[in-house]
């Protein structure tokens, strides 16, 4: 029988992008193998992929509480052991719960859910049971990411004074001037996206990355949203300023209006020391800045990096690496985590990111609709 990990995916089917980045990055270290599932609403879909892919049709099912029920029936050595959903975000919430409450370890898409209530449930019941939770907050994997977090914890840029990140997308910008193709779409319907389109996409995202590297939490946020129509009823474009305490402060820009821009996600970190820069278009450079001294350019895969990021690097030196390998290194300290191995927090971002995420979508929501006021995060 194999060792690895058995994995159930939830969505992703067809030519879904998400399911191609989730299959890739499972297979990357070896360390899982996909089993069954339910890719598509339809059945006969469903199958016709899972013959793609090469599983066994026994263990593709017609919805997801079928796949539990049947799971369920299996030894132990056989079953499914941890399931990525993948699905749209209203999903999220009832298949998470019912897999924790079934004790299946659990890989789940953001936003975690679409709302902060039903995050917290998840938490609880997740908590109870002791197992694995994953939110694939995607960009965390990259090696010169984990440098960055490194960096600065370890103090190489002093006492932080300052965070600018933003996550800067154009694709919404052809959809949105026409009002049929803007109340088609499923990422501008309350109903499926949750309450927030821009943050809850993207914004989190942004989110998530700055209290990563950090190492702090945001404490307020005051929002500025824009709809850019009146008939939209959710955000697409977004400036967020946030502040950490007194002393620390920053700003998070997201937007999927910005024309012409495809994935522009950066983010810079500023110390009395120096400072940190990082964006995801150009990944594998992480450029240090002094006062005193010319711009330092790190590279992933040398030697001089930490070794949290050269674990998550595959390829030597010049060969460069994406988001695939991303996604990889986050499967990656997933298996450690459920084979009970030692692996840092660093290595995938877990429910507490997940519930961090829903409460800063719901603090954004609040503070633009009060009129753009500062609103304080909970703990």
């Amino acid at each position: 029988m194999s060792k690895k990990i058995r994995l159930g995916i939830l969505g992703g089917g067809g030519d879904s992008l998400i399911g191609v980045l989730h299959r890739v990055a499972s297979s990357m270290f070896d360390r899982y193998e996909i089993v069954g599932g339910v890719f598509n609403p339809s059945f006969s879909e469903n199958l016709a992929f899972s013959k793609k892919l090469g599983l066994d049709e026994s263990r593709i099912y017609v919805d997801f509480e079928t796949m539990i029920e049947e799971e369920s029936k299996l030894e132990p050595e056989k079953r499914i052991e941890v399931v990525s959903v993948l699905t749209p975000n209203f999903l999220h919430y009832p298949m998470a719960k019912k897999l924790l409450e079934n004790n299946f370890h659990v890989i789940c898409e953001k936003p975690l859910t679409t709302t902060y209530e039903e995050a917290l449930d998840l938490k609880k019941i997740q908590s109870s049971k002791n197992l694995v939770f994953a939110v694939t907050y995607t960009y965390t994997g990259y090696p010169m990411v984990r440098q960055m977090t490194k960096m600065i914890s370890d103090g190489i840029i002093g006492k932080l004074q300052k965070v600018d990140a933003q996550y800067l997308q154009g694709w919404l910008n052809p959809v949105i001037h026409e009002k049929d193709k803007r109340n088609s779409t499923w990422r501008l319907d309350p109903e499926k996206s949750g309450i927030s389109c821009c943050v809850g996409d993207i914004g989190t995202h942004a989110f998530n990355m700055v209290e990563l590297v950090t190492g702090m939490k945001v404490k307020k946020v005051l929002a500025d949203l824009n709809t850019l129509y009146e008939d939209n009823p959710m955000d697409i474009d977004a400036n967020i300023l946030i502040r950490f305490s007194s002393n620390m402060k920053g700003t998070i820009r997201s937007s999927q209006i910005a024309t012409g821009e495809e994935n522009n996600l950066r983010i810079s970190v500023y110390g009395e020391k120096g400072a940190l820069k990082w964006e995801q278009e150009n990944p594998n450079y992480l450029y240090h800045l002094k006062d005193d001294q010319p711009l330092q350019v790190l590279k992933s895969g040398h030697g001089y990096n930490n070794t949290i990021s050269l674990d998550g690097t595959k390829l030597p030196p010049g060969h460069p690496e994406g988001i695939f390998d991303s996604m990889g290194n986050i499967y990656k300290g997933v298996a450690r985590a459920i084979k009970k191995e030692t692996y840092s927090k660093q290595e995938f971002p877990s429910i507490e990111d997940g519930v961090r995420g829903m409460d800063f979508i719901e603090k954004t929501i609040e503070s633009n609709s009060k009129g753009n006021v500062w609103v304080e995060l909970n703990n």
